[in-house]
């Protein structure tokens, strides 16, 4: 019987992409979306929307019942929403962490009883290289991405005698949907920050639309699930991606001045 897998986030860029890959591994895959009567593919989706704790409850023991087991999560659902940490919205900044981090935990929650009780899971959260790094103006998506890599590895060591798995992976410049999908918070013309958020968020949609085949994050996908012991943390992607450790390496201020480079 093959493995049943749970993909949040499948109407486009990673999601998509992985569930399209696993599906013609021949793995069993169920995708979330929602906007799922839009979709067309060869895999089941289901209509959710992962802010709705009840209803993600409801799905996981709808897909329990039917298939007996949940072998894999594979959490990728995601926004972003921008501007100038001083003047955004809270509201915005919750927004931001609700999707991206309360709402997948609460997955995570839900599915664990289920991997524990057959001692045996893995649970593959799609972050983002931003986790580790202190983008200007992506302050809430960053903060969002680096906190769930921090419980995931946290959990890691809880779940280690129940055989269930906790990876993260990373990745950079990818060119996704993530941009298009994106949304400014405040930040009116008047903002002593306007003109340099302007050019900044320039200069990174720039280098995402010429980003990297979201394929490759897919591979590495299929690659984890068919390791036996698979790492906590993996990063994917270009330059900046593979010289990540140059932050525990460099002094903070000359590490600032390589990122700002970078994206302005």
């Amino acid at each position: 019987m093959s493995k049943v897998i749970l993909i949040t986030g499948t109407s486009s860029g990673f999601g998509r992409t992985i569930a399209e890959k696993l599906h013609s591994e021949g793995y069993t895959v169920i995708g979330t979306s929602r906007n799922a009567e839009k979709i067309n593919s060869d895999y089941l989706t289901i209509k959710l929307d992962i802010n709705n704790y009840d209803a993600s409850k409801s799905e996981v023991d709808k897909i329990i019942k039917k298939h007996g087991k949940i072998d894999i999560l594979v959490n990728n659902a995601g926004i972003n929403i921008t501007g100038p940490t001083e003047t955004m919205k809270m509201d915005d900044v919750k927004r931001v962490f609700d999707t991206n981090f309360f709402s997948q935990l609460n997955l995570i929650q839900t599915v664990l009883p289920h991997m524990r009780s057959k001692k045996m899971g893995l649970i593959i959260n799609i972050t983002s290289i931003a986790g580790y790094l202190g983008l200007p103006f992506w302050s809430a998506y960053c903060a969002s991405k680096a906190s769930f890599r921090i419980i995931a590895e946290s959990l890691n060591i809880e779940l280690k005698k129940y055989n269930v798995n906790v990876v993260n992976i990373a990745p950079g410049d990818y060119k996704t949907e993530i941009l298009n999908n994106r949304r400014d918070s405040d930040n009116p013309s008047s903002s002593p920050y306007f003109q340099e958020y302007k050019k900044i968020i320039k200069s990174v949609n720039g280098k995402m639309n010429h980003g990297r085949d979201p394929i490759e994050v897919a591979n590495l996908v299929l690659k984890i699930i068919k390791e036996k012991k698979p790492k906590i943390n993996y990063l994917v992607g270009g330059f900046l991606e593979k010289k990540i450790t140059l932050k525990s390496l460099l002094p903070d201020k000359l590490f600032q001045k390589i990122i700002m480079k970078l994206y302005s």
